[in-house]
Parts: structure tokens; sequence; C-alpha cells
């Protein structure tokens, strides 16, 4: 039992060697509890896996009853594939070799049901070609750009690729994906504001489309940031929220209206110590995300620092007086991304009752994992 006093602190950490990603299963469970709180109930969700891409993980959810998953490779969908989860979205809009790997997924493993993302139509003919040739069907959700500009297409623009994707045999189309991963906004009501805005182009497509098509379709909306904005649309939105799961120092200081706990961190030894104000830290590009700006990470058990260096080994920073500590000292950093920082690891070290227990592979990280 950890009796330092830390909730993060491990009794045995000594044995394990750095960089290391840390996961702590009790937090992960308190975070799907919490994620399932605010939507009302395990059928509002279908969670991203992008963020852990661990099969323990996706194991954890089912256990509470959640059986439809979002994801954003093949290797992912084949992740949940293997675990059989019942309905698997791949959150991308799959062309050339990868239509072909996600349709050998629908023979590989038949206890699930794949779909997949469109937003143009010889994109959606490519894939129903290649359905028919394997004498198949495909669902697919029309992905809908709602202002991040990244992949979709305008909601006022989508009743003609409806309708021509809707004489396509090879696909059938059951739903509209809006990802408004821009909507970033620290106070809730503002961005509660600002997603209700992006949604109601949504809104008034599906409405169309159920009045021109009697057909009923289901809208997956939002990630992490918005999915509690999304929550109250409880008649036909689920929600695909993914890093609350393992949470991060970035929203924990970028989102205080959510009450979701770091539940991984990484761990880190200094190496080096450089002149009498710097310490160097086996914490590079290699083992930590480092798309951002620093500061890349925060150490729950170091005094305040300015993090100055960042290279493929090292982490160096400068800080008063580095006299206060030892090469060998070790620090648990908390992610400013969790996402990016998860799959730079084979495996994770699994910390339960402070001490470490076990080990999970981090399978989806690698881009083949049988498909």
């Amino acid at each position: 039992m950890n009796n330092s006093g830390n909730w993060y602190d491990v009794d045995n950490i000594e044995g394990i060697d750095s960089p290391a990603l840390l996961i702590y299963p009790d937090r992960v469970a308190s975070n799907i509890s919490k994620m399932i709180e605010i939507t009302g109930g395990v059928h509002r969700l279908r969670p991203h896996v992008k963020t852990y891409k661990m099969a323990e993980i996706v194991r954890m959810q089912m256990a509470v009853g959640i059986n439809q998953f979002k994801c954003a490779t093949i290797s992912e969908a084949e992740m949940l594939g293997m675990v059989e989860v019942p309905d698997v979205l791949l959150a991308y809009q799959p062309t050339g070799p990868k239509i072909d790997r996600l349709l050998k997924l629908v023979e590989v493993y038949p206890k699930t049901i794949f779909s997949a993302l469109i937003d143009n139509t010889q994109t959606a003919k490519d894939i129903s070609d290649k359905c028919l040739e394997k004498n198949t069907v495909l669902n697919v959700f029309i992905d809908l750009d709602t202002g991040n500009h990244r992949t979709g297409i305008a909601p006022n623009l989508t009743l003609s690729l409806y309708e021509g994707c809707s004489k396509l045999t090879g696909i059938k189309i059951i739903g509209l994906h809006a990802y408004d991963g821009h909507l970033r906004n620290s106070d809730f009501n503002e961005r509660k504001i600002h997603c209700d805005e992006a949604f109601l182009p949504v809104e008034e497509l599906r409405k169309q489309i159920i009045t021109l098509y009697r057909d009923e379709l289901e809208i997956i909306a939002g990630g992490t940031p918005t999915f509690n904005c999304h929550a109250v649309r409880k008649e036909y939105v689920i929600c695909s929220p993914g890093t609350c799961i393992l949470w991060d120092w970035g929203y924990l200081q970028k989102f205080p209206d959510y009450d979701f706990s770091l539940a991984a961190l990484v761990i880190s030894r200094i190496i080096s110590k450089v002149g009498s104000d710097r310490i160097t830290l086996d914490l590079g590009h290699k083992a930590i995300g480092s798309e951002n700006p620093f500061p890349r990470v925060h150490f729950l058990n170091m005094a305040e620092g300015e993090q100055v260096g960042h290279s493929e080994e090292h982490l160096v920073i400068k800080i008063e007086d580095n006299s206060i500590y030892n090469v060998g000292d070790l620090f648990y950093g908390a992610p400013y991304h969790i996402c990016p920082t998860v799959t730079l690891y084979s495996e994770a070290e699994i910390v339960n009752n402070g001490k470490v227990t076990d080990k999970w592979k981090v399978i989806a990280r690698d881009r083949v994992i049988g498909v």
C-alpha cells in the first residue's frame, strides 16, 4: 500500500526504468463513471480509443455496458475487433489500401459491425465498388465540417451528397458525424454557445433528410471538450469523448468545468546537472508529446522550473538552484497532451494500490497488428 500521501507515488518505482508510462486503473474507472454520468447512460456514448490504444481499457468500458466505440486507425479498429466490440466506427474516410484493410476486418472479425466516414461521392463510390466485389454492404456516416475545417462537407452542401450516395448499393448511410474540435473555450457557457451555433446546421440537415427521405439518422457529435454540451441533446445525439478517459494537464488547466482525474503519468530521472541552474531529464521527444510549445509536461513533485531545451533523449529544465536535486532523482509528470504521449510507448506500467503490478501493451500504436 502506498503510504506516502501522494496519490501518484509508487512503492516499487525504483525497479522501473525511465522514461516509462504509468496507468492508474482506479482513476481510469472513475473517469469512465464520470463520463457516463455526464451523458446520462452508456447508450449515449461512443468513446474514442485514440488516446490510450489499449485493449484492457476497452474491456473496462465494456464491463460497464459501453458497446460502441470510435477509432482513427485500422489498427485501433482491429484492436476493437479483437476484443469483440459489437459496434466500431472508423472515424476516418478510408482511401486506397485502407478500404481493403477495413473490409478485411469485416471478414476477420464477424462479431463486430464496422462503419466508416465519407465526405465525397468519389470516395463513397470507391468504397461501394469494393464492397460489391466482396458481396457486402458497409455502413457509413457522412462527415460534416462544422467549423474545424479539417475533414468533412459543409452541412448546407450535404443533401446532394446524401442523394448520390443513397443510390450506391455497396454502402448504407446510417448517420452523420460532426466533430467540433476547434471549440475549446475554457468557460463552459461560452463553449456551449459556440457549440450550439455550430451544431444548428447539423440539426437542420437532419430535419431536411427526414422530410425528404423519411430516414432517421443517428448523429455522433463532439470530442472531449464539447461532449458535456452535446450531452443535453438526448434524443438522437451520441457523444464521443476520448481524452477524458486518461485526462492530461492541458485539459485539466483548460476545462475547469470537468471533474476528471489524471489517470496516466510519465516518470523521468535526472541524468545530468549542468552548471548551477539546470537539470537534464531522460524525457526526450521519444517519450513525451512534443507538438506543442513549452511546457510539455508538468511535474507533480518538482519545484517550479522552466523547460528550455528538448531533443530526442533529453529535456533540459532551468531552475533557481539545482543543488536541491541529485542525479538519479525521479519525477512524476503529467503530460500536457496525453494522446501523442501514449503512442510513444510500447507498453504501460499498471499501478494498483501504490505498486506496479502489471504491464499493458499499447497494442494499437502499431500501424499494423494483423490486417
